[in-house]
């Protein structure tokens, strides 16, 4: 695990959890590559590039998800099947991207609906653009197989005024500070109403995250019934529901 230099308490508290298993990589994050999150991806490979040589596969997983309890036994099933694999370079997972409460998921077609979170342990492969999925070689796309496994992104729950703080430092990461002062509100909590359509959530959360989730103590809630689509996602769905098939949609990979 690789942990940033911080103010806080982060290191502390991963020491803490105390499980022989979790190696600790201490690093300093370069604050000079801000454009596109490049940085996200320097700190990606810096833990990545520690994963011992003896290990067939690496698993990727963000500060923000957390895998379905149900997707264990598919992600060690296609780990075992496709370990000896030269076709395939890695694992393609499924997404449910919660926002405003862990009751709502987000159903427009600009959140990414699958992305690759296990990975070949090789030299060649590396984290890619702002650390969301990886390439290989000559920045070649990977070779993936889709696996039924999901996770469960968590990144835009937060209670508001955690949320607010998260969008005035998080975007430096991708952005110089005149476009944070021009783009990123000024407020003391963060409007979830200004999203455009969502739909409500039916299944079960992590075990791990229940505790969480009772603790949760604001309130959130939207119409799916006033759900504003635009005319490119009217479209995109359209087809998809013809076909099966859904344009335009990002692709940092190569299903096989």
């Amino acid at each position: 695990m690789a942990v940033g230099q911080s103010d806080d308490a982060t290191l502390q508290l991963i020491k803490d959890i105390g499980d022989p298993k979790i190696k600790i990589i201490e690093t300093v994050w370069d604050d000079s590559l801000r454009e596109g999150g490049q940085v996200l991806a320097l700190e990606t490979d810096k833990a990545f590039k520690a994963i011992s040589s003896d290990m067939d596969w690496a698993f990727y997983i963000q500060g923000d998800e957390v895998l379905d309890d149900n997707s264990h036994k598919a992600v060690l099933k296609a780990m075992q099947q496709y370990q000896s694999d030269k076709q395939v370079d890695g694992l393609l997972f499924n997404y449910r991207h919660f926002y405003g409460s862990y009751d709502y998921v987000a159903d427009a077609r600009g959140w990414y609906r699958r992305e690759i979170r296990v990975v070949k342990n090789r030299s060649d492969i590396f984290s890619y653009g702002d650390a969301q999925g990886f390439r290989k070689g000559n920045n070649e796309k990977l070779n993936v197989k889709l696996i039924d496994a999901y996770v469960h992104h968590y990144g835009w729950v937060k209670d508001p005024r955690a949320m607010q703080r998260k969008q005035e430092q998080f975007n430096k990461y991708w952005h110089d500070d005149e476009w944070v002062d021009q783009h990123v509100a000024k407020a003391e909590a963060f409007d979830y109403s200004a999203i455009r359509s969502l739909q409500r959530y039916q299944g079960e959360h992590p075990e791990v995250m229940k505790k969480r989730i009772r603790k949760k103590n604001w309130q959130f809630d939207h119409d799916i019934s006033r759900n504003q689509y635009t005319f490119k996602d009217r479209i995109s769905r359209l087809v998809e529901k013809t076909t099966g098939r859904r344009i335009w949609e990002y692709r940092n990979y190569r299903i096989v």
